[in-house]
């Protein structure tokens, strides 16, 4: 059997041209062609915990795992790059708030609400994550108390809201009383109170810390005497 290639001078000149045409045709459809358009998808809403629960196959932690890295990975979706400050952050609170649920023992969520997603340029959306903070602190306090204390630095210096920074400091030195608690984090709410010119509830504060026995560690009641001493006598 002849399997030579016949010479590009033995097709037909009509033929030929026929197909340059087409060639040209299909070149000339593709370039005006609107390039394809990549949407972003929607955060979908959590599902709810009984779902979850039943997904889980008696191994919460793992799936809380799981859920972590959907919901991280959901602003990196195929052709866009979705802003945090885009996110619907109501369904993005549920979502972390449902990895918590199932491994309550898990500090993610919390680092993920204070420290990344409470990064964000909006304040209503900082809000948001940092009562999430708040409203889940008291469930556990002696092991969530650093975000918490992160939340309340956030409302300090980022938002500004004083009043918002008091609450948080507060709760950590009414609730987290355990030994691993430095003593910055106890203290936080007496800084809070100078900066709000309070100084007779600060000089108060003070001598509540120093009457309460809780405090055993010589450097930090020397720092609590120095800081009295140095608020002068009271009005």
């Amino acid at each position: 059997m002849n399997t030579r290639l016949r010479p590009l001078s033995s097709v037909p000149p009509a033929v030929r041209l026929l197909l340059a045409a087409a060639l040209a045709l299909q070149l000339g459809w593709q370039a005006t062609r609107p390039p394809p358009q990549v949407r972003a998808e929607a955060l979908p809403p959590a599902p709810p915990p009984a779902a979850l629960q039943l997904a889980a196959l008696g191994d919460p932690a793992a799936l809380s795992r799981l859920l972590m890295l959907y919901v991280q990975g959901f602003d990196e979706q195929a052709g866009v790059r979705i802003a945090w400050r885009d996110l619907d952050y109501g369904k993005l609170r549920l979502w972390l708030e449902r990895t918590l649920d199932l491994d309550p023992r898990s500090q993610y969520p919390l680092l993920a609400a204070s420290e990344v997603y409470g990064a964000v340029g909006d304040p209503a959306r900082v809000r948001l994550m940092l009562d999430m903070v708040y409203q889940r602190f008291g469930e556990d306090p002696n092991r969530r108390w650093p975000w918490l204390a992160h939340a309340a630095v956030v409302a300090r210096h980022r938002l500004h809201d004083l009043p918002l920074a008091l609450r948080y400091a507060r709760a950590i030195r009414l609730q987290a009383s355990g030994p691993q608690v430095p003593a910055w984090a106890r203290e936080l709410e007496l800084f809070v109170l100078e900066d709000m010119n309070q100084a007779e509830a600060a000089r108060a504060l003070i001598g509540a810390l120093l009457a309460s026995g809780q405090i055993t560690d010589p450097n930090e009641l020397r720092f609590l005497e120095q800081r009295l001493q140095s608020m002068g006598p009271p009005p």
